[in-house]
């Protein structure tokens, strides 16, 4: 940790930080703007970040805009989580080659770099650590993804605006990150300027911190950092039902999952946009020459029928059941497997579903049927 407890830099300071972490051998990577969303990409400087940029977010819709003060971070979140360079959409698992008459396994090799993401929000923050439960806690560990994560270098950002999707205060994971960062800031814009108050979550965090600028932060900077994100608390654009587990086990028959299904389009967006969802598949290529075959593991989806394939067919045949499959896993079943919700309220499957399927409101639904509402 840092012995200089928070501090306070401006938009230099955080030009520093993006160099810092360059220097030190991270690939920065951040949000920025690309093909009309917040995507997260590798950052040359602190110039790519999205000063400026806010996103408005309901069901079905998403579109940015612009505002005058020039904030860094009043985005939200965009259709991209963290999981995409922790766990690889598409992942070599082996190679191999022919010799004669038998083969030769390659290994693929590993991957040395480290990352930096800077722009955590703290939803993702626990997404992470879901993923770590599944992946770095049990009898089988993921070497790749320990790897990774191991060497992340995660800077947080607290929110100061809630999208209209967002529901983390329902689930106890935002708006401000309580752990599992290294360093954390939190934007102020007001009349003192534009400044970040930024606190070291870790040893290495405040190797980093000690390192910036900035001068340390007073009452009055934690006082205005605190009344900010208390806004963005009071401002979440939806509320997940705390029985939301015991009411979706409670509705397997319903009939309103047939409601659901002649919605929903079965695409899989929510899926791919969550940042916890974890489904793959394993895929065989070889060349043309049949000299080379490679096994390939690439993210899949619960909606997808061949997802339940089994010898005679799907298990999941209809939609409704791939939705209930979907729901009830995220949200009830999670917490038998994992000891949490795989839901960590970021809104993105309600903001990126096509037909705007709100998942809070599908256990509002079903609870109020529970009751003979």
């Amino acid at each position: 940790m840092s012995g200089r407890g928070k501090t306070v830099i401006g938009r230099d300071g955080l030009a520093d930080l993006v160099a810092i972490l360059a220097e030190d051998g991270y690939r920065v990577i951040g949000p920025q703007v690309a093909d009309g969303a917040v995507v997260y990409e590798p950052l040359d400087s602190a110039d790519d970040l999205p000063a400026g940029v806010v996103d408005d977010h309901d069901g079905g819709h998403y579109r940015l805009r612009r505002e005058a003060d020039g904030a860094v971070f009043a985005h939200v979140v965009g259709p991209q989580s963290w999981k995409r360079y922790l766990y690889p959409p598409v992942q070599a698992l082996w190679r191999a080659e022919r010799h004669g008459k038998g083969f030769r396994v390659i290994e693929e090799p590993a991957d040395d770099g480290r990352d930096a993401f800077i722009g955590v929000r703290p939803c993702d923050i626990r997404a992470m650590a879901v993923h770590d439960r599944v992946f770095d806690r049990g009898d089988v560990v993921d070497g790749g993804y320990a790897r990774r994560r191991r060497d992340a270098f995660v800077v947080a950002v607290n929110c100061t605006r809630a999208g209209g999707t967002c529901f983390c205060v329902s689930m106890g994971t935002g708006p401000a990150a309580g752990e599992g960062f290294d360093l954390a800031l939190t934007e102020l814009v007001g009349d003192n300027g534009h400044e970040f108050l930024v606190e070291a979550g870790s040893a290495a965090g405040g190797g980093v911190l000690d390192r910036l600028g900035g001068r340390d932060a007073t009452a009055e900077d934690e006082a205005a950092a605190e009344a900010a994100v208390g806004q963005a608390a009071a401002s979440m654009g939806r509320h997940m039902a705390a029985d939301a587990p015991a009411v979706l086990m409670a509705n397997l028959e319903s009939p309103h999952w047939d409601g659901v299904a002649a919605r929903c389009l079965a695409c899989g967006n929510c899926t791919m946009v969550c940042p916890t969802c974890f489904c793959t598949t394993v895929e065989d290529a070889t060349d043309l020459g049949g000299q080379v075959a490679e096994r390939r593991r690439r993210w899949d989806s619960c909606f997808a029928a061949d997802h339940s394939y089994i010898h005679g067919g799907s298990v999941r045949r209809e939609t409704s059941a791939r939705y209930r499959q979907w729901i009830t896993h995220k949200l009830a079943t999670w917490h038998e497997q994992f000891g949490t919700s795989g839901c960590v309220g970021c809104g993105r499957c309600i903001t990126w579903c096509p037909v705007g399927i709100d998942i809070t409101e599908e256990v509002r639904t079903l609870g109020g049927a529970d009751k003979g509402d």
